[in-house]
């Protein structure tokens, strides 16, 4: 049987054990999505046309002049404050409880009372206290730099951003993600700008190959070493990277260059801080929130939303609209899914059966969320592309919402990552074994596509490091010069390639990396903190080390670049990965994908002559090779060769293939003629 017979068989015996034992709890699960659609919407409008809070709250120029409007019913009075009043609270800038029974309040004010850059904020009052607070569906938000208070920003610049490509429709066939961080994509020590990725950045990942950026830490957060997931203002592009325009300008070149921008989008939980964010915005506790224990992530040190809450529902479904439609945003990586979809937020479940997807530990109202934001984004942009990072294995995660699925395109391969860093730190090199290399990367749901991975950045968070560091450590200090033999740099050089092609070669969705991993970039990833004295050396990326020509950095993002172009030009990704032949002894693989063969040998030391590698009869021509000079290699495989295969008969039978030779960690690309 063929790994595509058994890959379809595993399919379907997956779906009948959950169509078969848990098919009223999927029914049940679709019939409440279609009810809260309904309670939303009052079956009179659109969903889509239902997210669009963002356009009535909030600040906003109309012909008679401004308006402003927030939901905060458990206030008793809120008074706008700002450069305008001289930061007073005065009886004239008291906002209006215009409903009463919804908490909707609002304020007119002439053109001449708020100008382009002028800053404010509402004074709260409430029932036993009061306090200044930032709107919740402000869209810029600025900190002073000397007291380091955050404050609300009028932003209607005298010249809007004209778009030069107004509809963007991706080209490609699979995504190839390379995750970014604004901040941390330049070299200074420092916080990098939107203008700067846009001129530097952009045309880096361009040439390195990949045709999707992932931006990280777009949405504005008080704390910079959060990484961005501790968000505060949800609408707001963090202002520590630059204008509204410059991220508009950023998104329209990467679109100009063919490339698709996808952010994070954080909606499963929130920042604490009141001053700043959501947190007891009207003075209670559970606006946004769950009340209680409920509505704190002690995990995360962070507040949990209350998915059951028109209200909720109203902000996180508008949020979803809003960056496609403000800032021509192509898709969405979820974060931290697995946390919303459970009661205990997934901490300590092993999830090995099935009852956990579907019990009373299962928080139905997440689910429904995640649904119907999948729903809006996709009426709202056909094209975009929605990234569940799950954990848990949730069954219809990635099905579409007519079969009773969540209806996100693309879940994360989070189990990538894990096995290779438990792999290569704790497992001797001697017993690595290729049959579980393969078997774990292509181990999920058929039906589903994954983006695949070896390391994001969550690998080289402060406390570990990148694959290039735990595999070659200190000697990247001192042996990086091409022309400087050393023997664990010539280890982890080989095994940095043949672990990230192993991994290209198995993706059944699309690819993800790193800014900077791509050529192995060393050490690991702190941002500024009083830990490390405020220190930037480990928040950029050290892009000399690959520009200088010197070193073998280059080297490796060489053959980052020509495996990818393989992986593209041949679309391998959209088709199944089949392996047809293993020898676990000698560390030798081949996986087949369509008319494209990578070949492994990953024995220490062992190098293979005249190797009979089963692959269909025919013509093959080498079309990639990592032991070239070029990657670092040491030229010991003809470049460029052909084969023809073979037929031997032994006692065990007759085998068809092509004999290679295969010096030890090594992989090359074969393309069947």
């Amino acid at each position: 049987m063929s790994t595509q017979q058994r890959v379809r068989l595993a399919k379907l015996m997956d779906d009948h054990i959950i169509k078969e034992n848990f098919a009223d709890c999927i029914k049940a699960r679709q019939q409440r999505a279609k009810d809260t659609e309904h309670r939303l919407t009052g079956g009179s409008m659109p969903l889509d046309q239902f997210a669009c809070a963002h356009e009535y709250f909030g600040m906003h120029r109309t012909q008679d002049g401004w308006v402003f409007r927030e939901w905060a019913p458990h206030a008793s009075e809120i008074i706008l404050i700002g450069e305008f009043s001289g930061w007073k609270i005065l009886p004239a800038y008291a906002m209006t409880k215009i409903d009463v029974q919804a908490g909707n309040w609002e304020i007119k004010l002439p053109y001449d009372k708020l100008q382009h850059g002028h800053l404010y904020k509402m004074f709260v009052k409430w029932e036993g206290g009061c306090g200044e607070r930032l709107p919740s569906y402000v869209r810029r938000v600025v900190q002073d730099t000397h007291t380091k208070i955050f404050n609300a920003q009028v932003w209607d610049p005298p010249q809007k951003y004209v778009w030069k490509i107004d509809n963007f429709i991706p080209e490609f066939k699979a995504p190839l993600v390379y995750e970014s961080h604004i901040g941390m994509g330049q070299e200074n020590e420092g916080v990098g700008t939107y203008e700067e990725f846009r001129l530097n950045t952009l045309p880096r990942i361009k040439k390195a190959g990949y045709n999707t950026v992932q931006i990280m830490a777009l949405m504005e957060h008080p704390y910079y070493g959060s990484f961005g997931y501790h968000v505060s203002n949800f609408f707001a592009a963090s202002s520590r990277f630059g204008t509204p325009e410059e991220l508009k300008k950023l998104v329209d070149t990467a679109h100009s260059m063919g490339m698709a921008v996808i952010m994070d989008l954080v909606h499963s939980h929130a920042v604490k801080n009141e001053l700043e964010g959501l947190s007891k915005l009207d003075g209670s506790g559970y606006q946004y929130f769950h009340d209680g224990a409920r509505g704190d992530h002690n995990a995360w040190d962070s507040k949990c939303f209350n998915y059951g809450k028109t209200e909720v529902l109203h902000f996180l479904l508008s949020n979803c609209r809003f960056w496609l439609d403000e800032y021509k945003i192509d898709g969405y990586r979820f974060d931290g899914i697995t946390s919303m979809m459970y009661y205990d937020h997934g901490l300590g479940t092993a999830f090995g059966y099935y009852d956990h997807y579907f019990d009373a530990s299962v928080d139905e109202d997440a689910v429904v969320y995640l649904t119907l934001a999948n729903k809006v984004i996709h009426i709202v942009k056909p094209t975009v592309m929605t990234i569940a990072e799950d954990v848990s294995g949730m069954p219809g995660l990635c099905a579409p919402i007519s079969d009773g699925g969540i209806g996100f395109d693309y879940r994360l391969a989070l189990g990538n990552p894990d096995f290779w860093f438990n792999y290569f730190k704790k497992v001797s090199d001697d017993y690595w074994n290729v049959e579980s290399m393969f078997y774990e990367l292509t181990n999920h749901r058929a039906d589903e596509r994954t983006i695949s991975y070896v390391e994001c950045h969550d690998q080289a968070i402060v406390g570990s490091k990148t694959m290039a560091f735990w595999l070659m450590d200190a000697n990247m200090y001192e042996h990086m010069n091409k022309s400087d033999d050393n023997m664990g740099v010539d280890r982890g050089m080989a095994l940095h390639k043949m672990i990230r092609l192993m991994t290209m070669s198995t993706a059944t969705g699309g690819y993800l990396n790193f800014m900077g991993n791509e050529f192995g970039h060393p050490e690991w990833i702190d941002f500024p903190r009083e830990g490390n004295g405020w220190d930037y050396k480990y928040a950029r990326r050290q892009w000399s080390l690959v520009d200088n020509g010197f070193l073998k950095y280059q080297q490796l993002g060489d053959f980052d670049r020509d495996a990818l172009k393989i992986i593209t030009d041949y679309n391998t990704i959209n088709t199944y990965p089949e392996k047809t032949f293993a020898h676990n002894d000698d560390k030798v693989v081949c996986i087949k994908r369509g008319d494209i063969f990578f070949i492994f040998n990953f024995h220490p030391n062992k190098s293979v002559t005249d190797y009979l590698i089963d692959v269909p009869a025919g013509k093959y021509k080498m079309v990639l090779n990592s032991d070239l000079p070029l990657y670092g290699g040491h030229n010991r495989i003809k470049e460029g060769q052909e084969f023809f295969t073979v037929i031997e008969k032994n006692e065990e039978g007759t085998r068809t293939g092509i004999k290679v030779y295969l010096p030890s960690r090594t992989c090359i690309i074969l393309k069947q003629i």
